[in-house]
């Protein structure tokens, strides 16, 4: 037993020794104790000691299982929750997950590897930090993504105030790289750089419904682990805005057009308006969205006007003109086409899915 834990029930013990509420004290002195209702507060006394035992026994056991993580797992945090599906993949197969969690660092914290087993995927969720990597230092802060290979040396160092609190998934398999080629994580075979994600809360969400499976261990839980993986890579590919760095100013400007169009599309048509409106060049609106987005600014704008009329179609008290009306489009026929677009369907087949239903 840890000898810091023999002290709280050496008091414990006492308190049973001496029932009416004194206690030898040293030279033999005796102290009396009084709760405030004048009784003898040795019970509160015991109740109290009891409490700090218990708390020293629960800082014990934390101990005891950061000590039994694996060696590659980081003790320089003060709050963690990991989950582990399989520690030793063979070297033959082709993607594997090995395991992951989240952590929330200490304030000196800093690692130095060149011996990592796995592949790694880390996304900082909030804090400062640095990642020196491929020879180069970058800035970590919310947002961050970034990843490494086996035996590719590596520093994260904490940088903020508070300690950074990150999400970290470990991978094995020879498909593993392709993929983080694929979201721009891996530039070459020792090559890697970090990016930025648009959506820190929506990130966090899948890494969290990831932790939560694995350690659940339910029926399944191994096949939807790994369409969760999938989920977040598929979800860095949407999500990042660039490998620039955080926030930077013409990102600001896309999502600042993007809440205008959200707020108005209804009296919006066209980029041109958009454009005006924003005080930006039509040109360089067009290549703020082929930067940051997967589709063009009048997309975007019809996209949110046809999913506005399909909440007004499947309400069934509208006939496809009314809508087409409302959206001021000329007539049902161009109002079709474009919702034909978007969805690949006519919007006469929804109202009759819907009336069917």
């Amino acid at each position: 037993m840890n000898p810091s834990l023999l002290w709280p029930s050496t008091f414990v013990i006492i308190a049973i020794i001496y029932p009416q509420g004194s206690l030898e004290i040293g030279n033999g002195n005796k102290k009396q104790l009084e709760s405030k209702t004048g009784r003898t507060g040795i019970a509160d006394f015991s109740f109290c000691i009891a409490i700090i035992y218990l708390a020293s026994l629960c800082r014990m056991k934390a101990q005891n299982e950061r000590e039994r993580l694996p060696s590659f797992i980081s003790k320089q945090v003060k709050d963690s929750r990991h989950f582990f599906l399989n520690l030793d993949p063979k070297p033959s197969i082709s993607f594997e997950i090995v395991c992951g969690g989240v952590e929330q660092v200490s304030r000196d914290y800093q690692i130095k590897r060149d011996n990592f087993p796995f592949y790694a995927i880390e996304f900082v969720a909030s804090g400062e930090g640095t990642l020196h990597i491929s020879g180069r230092t970058h800035q970590l802060s919310s947002g961050s993504i970034y990843a490494y290979g086996p035996a590719v040396d590596h520093q994260i160092s904490n940088t903020g105030q508070r300690g950074m609190k990150k999400y970290y998934l470990d991978l094995s398999g020879t498909k593993v790289a392709p993929r983080l080629q694929a979201a721009q994580l891996q530039t070459s075979q020792r090559g890697y750089t970090p990016i930025w994600t648009k959506d820190v809360i929506e990130m966090e969400a899948v890494f969290e419904l990831l932790i939560d499976e694995a350690q659940r261990n339910r029926s399944l839980a191994l096949p939807i682990c790994h369409n969760l993986v999938e989920l977040i890579f598929l979800k860095i590919q949407q999500l990042q805005v660039s490998t620039e760095g955080p926030r930077s100013k013409a990102y600001d400007t896309y999502e600042s057009v993007c809440q205008y169009i959200d707020r108005n599309f209804l009296e919006l048509h066209t980029a041109s308006e958009i454009a005006q409106a924003c005080d930006l060049s039509p040109m360089y609106l067009s290549r703020l969205f082929k930067r940051f987005s997967s589709s063009g600014c009048y997309h975007y704008l019809l996209q949110r006007k046809m999913n506005h009329a399909a909440e007004l179609l499947l309400g069934g008290k509208l006939l496809v003109s009314e809508v087409a009306e409302k959206l001021a489009f000329p007539d049902a026929f161009q109002f079709s086409r474009s919702f034909k677009r978007i969805y690949g369907y006519p919007p006469s087949k929804l109202t009759q899915t819907n009336r069917h239903s």
